[in-house]
């Protein structure tokens, strides 16, 4: 019997402690939803009004937060009292305090970032180590010459029928060539096309050509 009383007041402890603990989260629970707003807004920069893509926005003191879009938008959840900070590349750190005391569930804001100027001292590179040097260097130092100089020797004829030789036609004189031979083919079609094997002038100017030397090996200047 003793022991039949002693369970039913355990069972009535515990079921009391059990509500108690759920009054107690719940309440808490209630407490914790009244302070959680919809914070949302959107970053621009001071001088211009541009939206700051990707800004980083965070929570002080903990680890939540997100970043702003493409367009400076942000909306996140947050918590009345808390202090955001906004940070982006080039523009300087904002802090932001939620008001404790807003009786809606939600929060706006236009927030500005103003540009970060850096001014540092001036920095002189030099590629010597010591004046010594400097002075062998600049008395070794070869100058090319001027534009003028440069553009005779690109100029010289004997260069540019070199070049002018290993250089293949491009895509005009290519298209060209084409049209020529279509337009020759046109121009013969249905008849023979002529043959210089029987034009006396074409043997005229073979001959003159050949007694003039223009068919000789000509000696190149490696030759010698």
């Amino acid at each position: 019997m003793k022991n039949y009383k002693a369970l039913i007041k355990s069972i009535i402890l515990f079921n009391i402690i059990t509500t108690i603990g759920f009054a107690q989260q719940k309440a808490k629970t209630k407490d914790i939803n009244q302070r959680l707003i919809q914070f949302s807004g959107i970053v621009v920069e001071g001088d211009s009004l541009r939206p700051v893509p990707y800004t980083s926005i965070i929570v002080n003191k903990s680890n939540r937060g997100t970043i702003s879009d493409y367009f400076g938008y942000f909306s996140f959840v947050a918590q009345l009292g808390d202090t955001i900070t906004f940070s982006a590349i080039g523009l300087t750190n904002a802090l932001f305090f939620i008001p404790d005391t807003l009786s809606t569930n939600r929060y706006s804001l236009i927030q500005v970032l103003r540009t970060d100027t850096i001014s540092l001292r001036e920095t002189v590179v030099y590629p010597w180590p010591s004046k010594e040097q400097f002075k062998s260097a600049f008395l070794a130092l070869h100058l090319p010459d001027d534009d003028l100089t440069r553009a005779d020797k690109n100029m010289k004829r004997e260069d540019m029928k070199a070049r002018m030789a290993g250089m293949a036609a491009d895509a005009s004189l290519n298209y060209k060539y084409t049209m020529q031979g279509y337009q020759s083919k046109l121009y013969y079609a249905g008849q023979m096309p002529p043959n210089n094997l029987l034009n006396p002038i074409a043997w005229a100017k073979f001959i003159e050509a050949w007694k003039n030397g223009d068919f000789k090996k000509k000696k190149d200047s490696s030759d010698y």
